[in-house]
Formats: C-alpha cells, sequence, structure tokens
C-alpha cells in the first residue's frame, strides 16, 4: 500500500535543513484524506515565508510529472498552514475528520 513519493528539503546559506516537503504522486485509500502533499517547518524558521515558498517551488514539479491538481488536508485550527495553501492558489474543497479533529482538503490545480 505505499506510494511514489519525491521528498525535498528546504537549506539555508549554512546547509542546515530548515523545513522538509513530500509530494505523493497517488493517493491510496488511507491518503485520500491527507493529501498528495505535506511539509514541516523547522520552529524557530515559522512565519518567514518558508513554507509557502516550498510549496511553490513544488507545483511544477508536481505538474511535470503530470499531475494535474494537488489535494492538501489541513487542521481547521492550523491558520499559518491554511495561509501557505490558500497564497498557492488552495480551493477549498471539502472537509473530514481525523482522529476526532476537524480538517480540510483544498484543492491546487496546476
Amino acid at each position: 500500500n505505499w506510494v511514489v513519493t519525491d521528498t525535498f528539503f528546504a537549506v539555508d546559506e549554512k546547509d542546515q535543513i530548515i523545513g522538509i516537503i513530500d509530494l505523493r504522486h497517488t493517493l491510496n485509500d488511507f491518503l485520500k484524506n491527507l493529501g498528495n502533499c505535506g511539509y514541516s517547518v523547522r520552529p524557530s524558521e515559522r512565519r518567514k515565508g518558508y513554507a509557502t515558498e516550498m510549496l511553490r517551488l513544488l507545483l511544477p514539479i508536481a505538474k511535470d510529472a503530470g499531475m494535474k491538481e494537488l489535494h492538501l488536508s489541513v487542521e481547521r485550527d492550523n491558520e499559518a498552514s491554511i495561509k501557505t495553501i490558500m497564497r498557492n492558489g488552495g480551493k477549498y474543497e471539502r472537509s473530514f475528520e481525523f482522529e476526532g479533529e476537524q480538517a480540510d482538503i483544498y484543492k491546487i490545480s496546476l
């Protein structure tokens, strides 16, 4: 039940990892509510635009891989991630519950 995933690291000028972003080329039943992409930024580097830039740089890679859209999930209280997704063209698609938490799926057309 594995899917093909590319993983990219964001590094600073000192070659320190500041973030990570994954691109899942397909979604299986388990991942349908988690989406094609997951990312994280080191806590000390948050609120500096890195997540927005990492996602922006991932979009042409996904398009070149033949994908037509990305689905991203986010917990409703994660305002920073919602803004990151929306800055990259994300549109609300639907809601779901995961482990007792309300979450939403956004779609980015490529």
